[in-house]
């Protein structure tokens, strides 16, 4: 108890700032890799080092071991930025994202008016099992990805969103990329994602629009070729069975609202509200799809 008082009366508000920093920074990277594959990983990490930490102090007399916990924690420390560079890098174009006050922003009309054209074409494309993956680029860029397929810079309208996934053309197979109000590139291949989730039913439209959503702030717009379900991608999460009302109404909230970034699988902010106004239902899909390989 003396220790502790002892303690309390050499606090100053530079150590209680220096306290609350250090306690933030653990708590920020806690967050970071919550709900991602990293606290498994982590976890193990810590008792590991524990172990040896506990073995390493009891078992002064064992050279080798002790020689051996010394030359691992060195390597164990140019380990951790490999083990995780996905939570790292995300960590990184969080902070990027931070400076979007300074960034160049679109017209509401013109984002509006492109919400309206890729409803309107969705929803057309669900009645014909038209399978589509539409991707609007927000404040991360996706210039990457672009490359990867067949520039266009045109204007969105509905009627070349149906041109571009009718079947059996050159450029249906693939996602869009929409900038503002234009079409950028078609044919675009998107990384996969959707690991933590056990769905067998979703296709490769769906886990390329998890995967790109997972990555950045894009929002993806999936229909399904088999069930003609509309579904849309943001943060890691899907929400399925949408009409084309909710679905527009989702599009305005996601390109208005600067939801708080969460570890997939986790409701932020932005998200509650959508729930609450009945928005955000379930992110199951209302339909079983049958075949991954017709989304």
């Amino acid at each position: 108890m003396a220790d502790l008082f002892f303690i309390l009366s050499r606090l100053n508000w530079i150590s209680i700032i220096d306290i609350l920093l250090v306690a933030l920074v653990f708590y920020w990277i806690l967050t970071l890799i919550q709900g991602t594959q990293a606290v498994q990983l982590l976890r193990g990490i810590l008792i590991l080092s524990v172990l040896a930490i506990i073995a390493a102090s009891a078992l002064n007399t064992l050279t080798a071991f002790s020689w051996l916990i010394n030359k691992a924690l060195p390597a164990l420390l140019v380990a951790i930025p490999v083990i995780f560079q996905p939570e790292l890098r995300r960590a990184l174009e969080r902070v990027g994202r931070t400076g979007g006050l300074l960034a160049s922003a679109r017209p509401a009309a013109q984002v509006e008016a492109a919400i309206q054209a890729v409803t309107h074409a969705a929803v057309t494309l669900s009645q014909l099992r038209h399978g589509a993956l539409i991707v609007f680029e927000r404040e991360t860029g996706l210039e990457s990805y672009i490359e990867s397929g067949v520039r266009l810079e045109a204007n969105v309208s509905a009627d070349l969103l149906l041109t571009l996934f009718y079947p059996n053309t050159v450029l249906h197979d693939g996602g869009v990329i929409i900038r503002g109000d234009k079409i950028v590139a078609a044919a675009v291949v998107l990384p996969l994602g959707g690991e933590m989730t056990n769905d067998r039913s979703l296709g490769t439209r769906h886990r390329a629009a998890l995967g790109i959503s997972e990555g950045t702030d894009a929002i993806a717009i999936v229909v399904s070729e088999e069930t003609g379900i509309i579904s849309i991608a943001h943060n890691g999460q899907l929400i399925r069975g949408l009409d084309k009302k909710r679905l527009e109404q989702l599009l305005l909230v996601f390109h208005k609202t600067q939801l708080a970034p969460t570890a997939p699988g986790r409701l932020g902010p932005g998200h509650t509200i959508l729930k609450r106004l009945g928005l955000l239902k379930s992110t199951k899909p209302a339909v079983q799809a049958q075949s991954q390989s017709k989304q």
